[in-house]
């Protein structure tokens, strides 16, 4: 069905190829998992196989790409529109129409598909996705993840035979993410449909998968086998693997399933043990929300929140897409005016405040981290926002290299990874010492080695005093980092406290490691060799 031929790809200005000497074979009916890195080359991958790469992208492609007996290249990807539908990471971009019906019926108009067979289509991807209740919705008022959906959907109307997906589930909800799996599930194993995906959160697929495609970055090898084969010794693992790798289980877990039923013993050396502690701590209050509404038009998204947060503490802000998470962020920072209630942070209205002062206070890391950068050099988003902050010069620039050492002065923050960038607009905002810190889905695009270093920011901030909150769908960021998780639902505060015991409960929330070990409070692989670290250490 797909098959790249000694492929090599290499993009202008570039001193090495991105991909080099590729022969990998995906067969009809398979879901093939393709991991890596950050920057190791599994989007070149991924667009190569309808031909975006490189009639669009540029550069030079050697060896040859076939899909369903058409090699790409003489086959534009216009040509292959037929066979394969592509979803790329950032799914506004591919927006062509207003409103999620007219965008869903778009690709079929295009192939001049008949109307009553366009109806059908529709209303089969509109109960496949969970997009019913949205589909007169305009594109522009959808959150993150419903228009992430409705991206996939407006592929899936053309009923491709191939489906390539970059990151389908990155700014998805847990709920919605198993919506979208289980919804690909079918039409692999009911319609024959080959799937293709590249996925950094492997805990929400691998267990799905019938191939697992590793790709190591330039200089090296590209591999694929199955899927425990692939995971015993790869560099990027959910903790469900990491865990099974920590016990040396056998075979290799790939599903909590799998893992609960290798766990029996393990739950009972931990069971005596004593619990898990964070070591965040509640300090002087830095933002107070007192019954606090917000409303867009007719449309109410936060109602009667009433919510403290204080200094040293990290706060994971989790909750369904459209919950009203990314509504309390922009209250706190001042971006959108309650219309009942008040918010303060260190007593000051954040939306009558100047900007000037606002950032002193507090600071906003939005979804996309370079909305926050628009010069041309590191060099120069540094000096600006020293400038900004009133700050002595070289401050921001510190705590760039501080933060993620080897990013150049003369680099444009376009041309930096995904967890660089993120540190780059984070530095920016810390240059003021805001006491209160604010995340929005920060782990978008972040692979595990990136994320590790965010817990690591993240923890350094709560030690100097910052408060921090996380707004995330990523229940393994919340495991990792989280002193205390909050749970929005419908614009109000539903759950609120200690991470272990809200994620624990939570059959959504709760990651991977705690659905293994549960009823116990043990939220990570890290705490649970701690852990059984004590348990040697009392024995000896």
């Amino acid at each position: 069905m797909i098959w790249f031929k000694d492929v090599s790809v290499t993009y202008p200005d570039s001193g090495h190829p991105t991909l080099e000497h590729v022969n990998i074979r995906i067969d009809e009916g398979q879901l093939a998992l393709v991991v890596g890195p950050t920057g190791s080359g599994k989007s070149t991958f991924l667009k190569a196989i309808n031909g975006l790469v490189p009639h669009f992208t540029g550069g030079s492609l050697t060896g040859h790409v076939v899909v369903d007996d058409r090699d790409t290249a003489t086959n534009r990807p216009r040509d292959l529109a037929d066979v394969v539908g592509y979803v790329g990471q950032d799914p506004v971009a591919g927006f062509v129409t207003d409103a999620v019906e007219d965008e869903l019926a778009y690709s079929m108009e295009s192939l001049g598909i008949a109307p009553s067979t366009m109806r059908r289509r529709v209303e089969e991807t509109l109960d496949l996705l969970g997009l019913a209740d949205l589909r007169h919705r305009p594109l522009s008022k959808l959150s993150g993840g419903e228009r992430q959906r409705v991206a996939i959907g407006s592929v899936l109307t053309a009923q491709p035979r191939i489906l390539v997906l970059d990151e389908p589930t990155s700014a998805l909800d847990p709920q919605a993410a198993e919506e979208v799996l289980a919804g690909l599930q079918r039409l692999v194993h009911d319609l024959g449909l080959t799937v293709v995906l590249a996925e950094h959160r492997l805990e929400r697929v691998i267990q799905y998968a019938d191939e697992v495609i590793r790709v190591g970055g330039p200089g090296r090898p590209v591999t694929s086998g199955a899927p425990q084969t692939m995971m015993q010794d790869s560099p990027v693992a959910p903790p469900v693997v990491g865990l099974g790798r920590l016990m040396d289980w056998s075979p290799l877990p790939l599903s909590v399933r799998d893992a609960r039923r290798q766990a029996v013993t393990l739950r009972a050396r931990l069971d005596v043990l004593p619990p898990p502690s964070r070591p965040g701590r509640a300090g002087n209050g830095v933002a107070r929300m007192e019954a606090m509404a917000v409303t867009y038009g007719s449309s109410v998204a936060l109602r009667g929140v009433d919510w403290d947060l204080t200094a040293g503490r990290v706060t994971a802000l989790m909750g369904r897409n459209g919950a009203g998470k990314s509504t309390i962020l922009k209250a706190l920072c001042g971006l959108v005016r309650p219309s009942h209630g008040r918010v303060r942070v260190d007593g000051l209205d954040p939306a009558s405040a100047s900007a000037a002062e606002v950032i002193r206070h507090v600071g906003l890391v939005p979804q996309e981290a370079g909305d926050l950068l628009f010069c041309d050099t590191v060099a120069e988003e540094c000096r600006i926002a020293d400038k900004d902050a009133h700050a002595e010069p070289g401050t921001c620039r510190r705590l760039v290299s501080r933060l993620v050492p080897g990013v150049e002065d003369s680099q444009h923050p376009r041309d930096l990874s995904e967890g660089q960038r993120l540190v780059l607009a984070l530095s920016v905002v810390l240059v003021a010492r805001p006491s209160l810190v604010l995340l929005d889905e920060p782990t978008r695009g972040l692979d595990y080695l990136a994320k590790a270093h965010l817990v690591e920011v993240l923890a350094e901030l709560r030690a100097d005093g910052h408060g921090v909150v996380v707004a995330t769908h990523d229940v393994e960021l919340a495991a990792e980092v989280a002193d205390e998780v909050v749970v929005v639902a419908e614009g109000e505060l539903v759950a609120r406290g200690p991470a272990a015991e809200v994620l624990v409960a939570s059959p959504a929330f709760a990651p991977q490691t705690a659905k293994i070990v549960a009823p116990l409070p043990y939220l990570t692989v890290s705490e649970v060799a701690a852990a059984l670290r004590r348990e040697t250490c009392g024995a000896g």
